[in-house]
């Protein structure tokens, strides 16, 4: 059995009309619907989703697309236990046959996310595609493959498949707006769970007037998340840069100044990535063990980054470009050694998804 979960504020007649069309397909999905705070004018669609036998949760006031999936996460547990849970949109965005599709994939796949993908670019892209969506999902897809260095052709998508075992590990993560939805493709494959792409219908009525999404406001909320992952090497990379010229200013030794500021800023990167980057919900490997693996990498990155920067200085290339040309050269190397090797999944780490994921969710509705 599955839950096919929507939540919806303010929603129109097309809500009323994706439930009886979900119904008609397949009887036996059990529909919830979460109404996030909804103004008195959508009472009539509520009404007649309770009297068609849909489940209707209500939030007293607007919280969030993110809270709204944290509690139909939390009923999907309490009320329908052993149920995978599949989340769609109300706005119309979703055809009824995609939204079975992705249920049964969801039923079959104990330790994946399904993902419902649309098609933004290409012959399979319909025009009617609004250019601010085009733009949008290409930028969160290529940030998204940098952070995490998997590719998801839709990284914005609402219709998601998740089995029951990971649904208390969805009511646990942070976020109440549209940012939540970012978080759990970031956090999704270190909490073990695969990425599984289906292709759906791209559907845009009225240029997509009936989303609540807020182009600049919640795209910062999108992204914010992906950034994490990089932040950490700008700041070391800046704290680097700072102490290298302090070092130059104050020694005048070129190569000394170079390894000072690499001791220091390393340190900082390690620590952090550790705690924060890599290490929010992995399991571990003792810490000497990353240590030793982080030296081992830094060492082959601080030879190759005084070779580079003192070829380029014998070059009479300026200090400022030249560390910039460095850092740029060895940046991208040494993020996927830390992501692959260094702060890699302890090799028993991959037991059911059950068992990787927390027991006890935390509710914010």
């Amino acid at each position: 059995m599955t839950v096919v979960g929507i939540p919806a504020l303010d929603p129109d007649h097309r809500l009323v009309d994706l439930t009886a069309a979900l119904r008609e397909r397949d009887p036996d999905l059990r529909l919830v619907v979460v109404d996030d705070g909804s103004a008195v004018a959508a009472a009539p669609v509520f009404a007649s989703l309770d009297a068609a036998g849909v489940t209707v949760l209500s939030h007293p006031r607007n919280l969030g697309k993110g809270a709204a999936l944290r509690t139909l996460f939390a009923h999907a547990q309490a009320a329908h236990p052993g149920d995978a849970v599949v989340t769609a949109d109300a706005d119309g965005q979703h055809a009824p046959e995609d939204i079975v599709r992705v249920a049964r994939a969801a039923e079959r796949a104990d330790d994946a996310l399904v993902l419902g993908v649309r098609a933004f670019s290409g012959p399979s892209a319909p025009p009617e595609v609004p250019w601010r969506s085009r733009l949008g999902n290409a930028v969160a897809a290529r940030l998204f493959a940098l952070a995490t260095g998997a590719r998801v052709s839709d990284t914005q998508t609402g219709l998601r498949g998740l089995p029951a075992g990971a649904l208390p590990w969805a009511a646990a993560l942070p976020g109440d707006r549209f940012e939540y939805e970012a978080i759990m493709l970031l956090r999704a494959r270190r909490a073990g769970l695969q990425l599984t792409e289906l292709p759906i219908r791209t559907v845009y009525l009225d240029e997509n007037r009936g989303s609540h999404f807020r182009p600049v406001r919640d795209s910062v909320r999108v992204v914010a998340p992906l950034a994490a992952f990089v932040a950490s090497s700008l700041l070391a990379a800046a704290l680097d840069a700072l102490l290298l010229w302090l070092l130059v200013a104050t020694t005048g030794w070129l190569q000394l100044a170079i390894i000072g500021a690499r001791l220091v800023s390393a340190a900082v990167n390690f620590a952090v990535n550790r705690l924060w980057v890599f290490g929010t919900d992995r399991e571990r490997a003792p810490l000497g063990t990353e240590l030793t693996r982080y030296a081992a990498l830094a060492a082959a990155v601080l030879a190759a980054n005084v070779a580079l920067m003192t070829g380029l200085d014998a070059l009479g290339v300026g200090l400022v470009a030249a560390k910039a040309i460095t850092e740029a050269s060895l940046w991208a190397a040494g993020f996927a050694a830390q992501r692959l090797w260094v702060f890699a999944r302890r090799p028993g780490e991959r037991r059911s998804t059950a068992e990787r994921i927390p027991r006890e969710p935390t509710v914010l509705a």
